[in-house]
């Protein structure tokens, strides 16, 4: 009788033993689980920050070109290209300006402009691009041609097509 019992300890101690083991590996097995469900939702959240930071880049710049609708009261793309090219002083060397056209969308009114200036120095043709970008009007170029000048190689012609939108 004392060896049944001795068996009987040490089966209830194996099997006790047994399902400690068990319970340990799946409980190791749902902790590595976690773990990597720790690791994509952290993953994800990295992600999202940097999504939340594009998207406040985008909405200040927004921000920013919907200001520059309504900061002046231009009229048309000429009155806009008067208003870029006469601070720079390179009014006398605007040899043409064409209102290519009036286009009507959603959002207003856009003009085309073909501009076409010569003798311009790289310093500038620079100033013209930096007005034209910081304008305080929506004043786009559509298209750029740039030659050099046949008279003198360091002077240069410029021709441009430019947009201008003007809110309804």
């Amino acid at each position: 009788m004392t060896g049944f019992m001795k068996d009987r300890r040490v089966v209830i101690f194996l099997s006790g033993l047994t399902v400690f083991v068990i319970v340990f590996v799946i409980g190791i097995n749902l902790l590595s689980a976690d773990k990597k469900a720790l690791k994509n939702l952290k993953d994800q959240k990295q992600e999202m920050m940097t999504l939340k930071d594009e998207l406040l880049t985008l909405q200040q710049k927004i921000q920013a070109t919907e200001s520059r609708k309504n900061l002046t009261a231009t009229q048309g793309v000429v009155q806009a290209i008067d208003d870029v090219f006469v601070p720079v002083g390179l009014k006398d060397r605007i040899k043409t300006v064409k209102a290519t056209g009036k286009r009507e969308g959603r959002d207003g009114f856009e003009e085309e402009a073909d501009v076409y200036i010569e003798k311009v120095t790289m310093n500038e043709m620079v100033n013209i691009l930096y007005r034209i970008e910081n304008a305080p009007m929506i004043l786009t170029i559509k298209k750029i041609t740039i030659k050099k000048s046949f008279e003198n190689p360091e002077l240069m012609n410029i021709s441009l097509i430019l947009s201008f939108l003007k809110t309804k």
